[in-house]
Formats: structure tokens, C-alpha cells, sequence
């Protein structure tokens, strides 16, 4: 019985700075491969489909269950996860490149710094009053804390950005997935203080005026994250925020 095999088309890249190139390679199927699955294969015995010998394809992970968005590539034109991607539902030949927004480092290993500098920026944290004990803090209505908890889903994995039109080389803008990182920070009962702050930051350059509302972003979010609520809402505070420091 002949053995089943994948062919899989990477797009890689030896250097930040070096143009990007096509190797296909052919590995043995099994059943319930993911793409890590795949890239392990071919890390074993990197080798292309015509026989001649390569370097390992490098790229990054983690946890391995859809939680640190660091497994984030297209996949077959699709930007997702490798790790929750599996072989038997993808059209072959399987291709797999690097996010665009993203600046390569080597193959499909990106540098996501900047989705982390937008979170510094719009101050996507509670900021506690020291680090002693100050007793218990004040409690979240427990119908906020239900769809608070769906914003908290967002696991910086990138996605979201790759989808927007309005993320390119020609952009600043910081990407869909603040939207609700500001949203769920100035919800919480702690968070709330710092609100306003977080507004007047959001709404600089590169910040929610950027948004052509495209709502690419909630289609492609694999957590589901109701990006363009946010979206909305954000939109609404800010309005209100313009207001108040314009007559304040």
C-alpha cells in the first residue's frame, strides 16, 4: 500500500533584510497532523520535495493550544494559528508564509513588538497603588463580567491586524485588537480611573481615527472577540472625551 504523503510550499526568508523564497517539501501523512505537526516533520529531515539538502525552517510557538498567538502564519492565503490548524481540513499543496504586517525575522518567525507598544501605549493594564496589601478591591457586576470576559479573550496573536486594510507600511495605525483592550481596561471597576487617559492616547495619531471600519477583524478573530462592539463603544467614549476636554 503506497504511503500517503504532503506537499507543502513554505515561503521563507534567510534574513530580515534578504528577498523571500519558495522550497516545496513532501512529508508523510498522518492522521490528526496540525501545521506544527508538519514543520516538526520537516525540521526532522530538512530536505525539499527535489532532494536537496536545506536549513531548518524556523518559526515560533508556544503553548501549542491556541493561547500565546505565537504560532500566528498564513496558511493557505489565511492568516491563523498553526498549532489549532489541522491537515486533513486544508487544500493541498499547503502553503505557509509569514504575516505581512509583521516584520520577518527568519522564515516564519515574525518580531510582534508592535502590538506589545500599542498595549504600552494605551496603558492596557489596572494600575494597583503599590504592592502591598491594600484588602479586597471593588466588585464587577456579574453581567459586565460576562461579556468582559469575551474581550479578554484577545491573545495578541496578530490576526486581526493581518486582516484590516488599514494596518500596511504606509499606516500607523495601532491595529483592531486595542479597541477592546482599551474597552475591557476602563470597565473594571479599578480601571476606570485611569479611563480618560487611556482615551486621550487612543485617539492620537495612528489611534481610532485610523479605523475605516472595514470589520475584517471580527471575521478573522479565532477567539470570536466582538471587535466591532468595541469598535462602536470606543468610538462613543471618545466622542464624549472630545467633548469634555475641549470645554474643560
Amino acid at each position: 500500500m503506497e504511503m500517503k504523503t504532503l506537499d507543502v510550499i513554505i515561503t521563507r526568508q534567510d534574513r530580515p533584510d534578504s528577498e523571500p523564497y519558495d522550497e516545496e517539501f513532501s512529508i508523510p501523512h498522518r492522521t490528526n497532523m496540525n501545521i506544527i505537526t508538519v514543520l516538526m516533520e520537516i525540521r526532522k529531515n530538512p530536505v525539499t520535495k527535489k532532494g536537496k539538502k536545506t536549513t531548518p525552517v524556523q518559526w515560533d510557538m508556544n503553548c501549542l493550544e491556541e493561547v500565546c498567538g505565537a504560532c500566528s502564519m498564513v496558511i493557505n492565503g489565511k492568516p491563523r494559528q498553526a498549532c489549532s490548524t489541522l491537515v486533513d481540513q486544508l487544500q493541498q499543496p499547503i502553503r505557509l508564509a509569514p504575516m505581512t504586517t509583521f516584520p520577518v525575522i527568519r522564515d516564519l518567525f515574525l518580531d510582534r513588538d508592535r502590538m506589545f507598544d500599542a498595549l504600552k501605549r494605551v496603558k492596557a493594564w489596572i494600575p494597583i497603588d503599590g504592592t502591598y496589601d491594600i484588602g479586597p478591591g471593588p466588585r464587577m457586576a456579574e453581567n459586565t463580567r460576562q461579556w468582559a470576559y469575551e474581550l479578554s479573550k484577545c491573545f495578541t496573536c496578530g490576526v486581526c491586524l493581518e486582516a484590516c486594510p488599514n494596518v500596511n507600511e504606509k499606516s500607523d495605525f495601532l491595529g483592531p485588537f486595542v479597541y477592546s483592550q482599551v474597552r475591557l481596561k476602563n470597565v473594571h471597576p479599578t480601571g476606570e480611573m485611569n479611563k480618560e487617559e487611556r482615551l486621550e492616547s487612543f485617539m492620537g495619531e495612528g489611534g481610532l481615527e485610523w479605523c475605516g471600519n472595514s470589520q475584517n477583524c471580527v471575521q478573522s478573530c479565532p477567539k470570536g472577540i466582538p471587535l466591532t462592539t468595541s469598535i462602536a463603544a470606543i468610538n462613543r467614549e471618545a466622542t464624549v472625551q472630545s467633548f469634555k476636554s475641549f470645554f474643560g
